[in-house]
């Protein structure tokens, strides 16, 4: 009698790969290690920042020195726009958390190489491309995951430091859908991570260092595409942008992983 082995749907497959990685990121310590820099990230930022003189005076010139310090709570979550300011406040905010969200992508691919994983994954039953979309799609909900813990982080910071609330000039509208589009940006960054974890694989210094190094390239950017006082064309943009480099360097990823050695 001859055996006959169902054949399971796509569907299927992501959803088992999907299972198997959110149980794997919720049992590693890594998720809430970064989690926890998310959140204790921006009250330090802006207690300390807090403590910063608005003005120094050189001794020897005399000269009056004057240093942009946060005013306000809500430009810990993004500025006016300006993709030229290099100030404190636009340096210093929640765009940090695109390079934290880099590392956190290029860990969770490279520990799978390091372990023998995803070797045995795919020798046993799993397609490349089940694997770049799990991994996608559950980076970005780490990613999510970060982003709110900050925004937690920055009210809690703004209230200690006695920072304003006040939404003047931008509007409550404005910073979520700044907010918004920052955390789809944040999927962008995931799947250049993800891209270069694959190419890398065991090393994961080199996964590390090549995702910042091209997150940096889009960091000055940030400001003026998810300013506070953004609209909801500043949110599709970023929803198109993130689902285009996520289907773009997912296929490419798969590619990859296809043509190139898994050890």
């Amino acid at each position: 009698m001859e055996m006959q082995f169902e054949k399971q749907s796509f569907g299927k497959r992501l959803a088992s790969m999907l299972k198997v990685d959110f149980k794997r990121m919720f049992l590693s310590p890594l998720v809430y290690i970064m989690g926890g820099i998310s959140l204790v990230l921006p009250i330090l930022i802006l207690v300390m920042t807090g403590l910063i003189p608005s003005t120094t005076i050189d001794p020897v010139t005399g000269m009056e020195t004057t240093v942009e310090t946060f005013t306000n709570v809500w430009q810990a979550i993004g500025s006016m726009g300006s993709a030229m300011s290099m100030d404190l406040t636009s340096m210093c905010n929640i765009n940090l958390l695109f390079f934290l969200v880099a590392i956190f992508a290029c860990i969770f691919v490279s520990d799978d190489f390091r372990s023998g994983y995803a070797k045995n994954l795919f020798t046993v039953r799993a397609k490349r491309i089940d694997y770049v979309l799990s991994k996608t799609i559950v980076c970005f909900v780490g990613a999510i995951a970060m982003f709110l813990l900050s925004f937690v982080g920055a009210m809690i910071g703004g209230a200690i430091a006695g920072l304003s609330f006040s939404t003047e000039g931008f509007g409550a509208g404005g910073v979520i859908a700044c907010f918004i589009s920052k955390i789809f940006i944040s999927l962008i960054f995931v799947s250049i991570a993800i891209l270069l974890g694959t190419v890398a694989k065991q090393k994961l210094w080199l996964s590390i260092l090549c995702s910042l190094a091209a997150g940096m390239l889009l960091f000055t950017m940030i400001p003026m595409i998810t300013p506070l006082s953004a609209g909801i064309l500043n949110v599709i943009m970023c929803i198109a942008g993130g689902a285009i480099f996520a289907v773009g360097l997912g296929a490419l990823s798969n590619l990859i992983l296809k043509k190139t050695s898994l050890v």
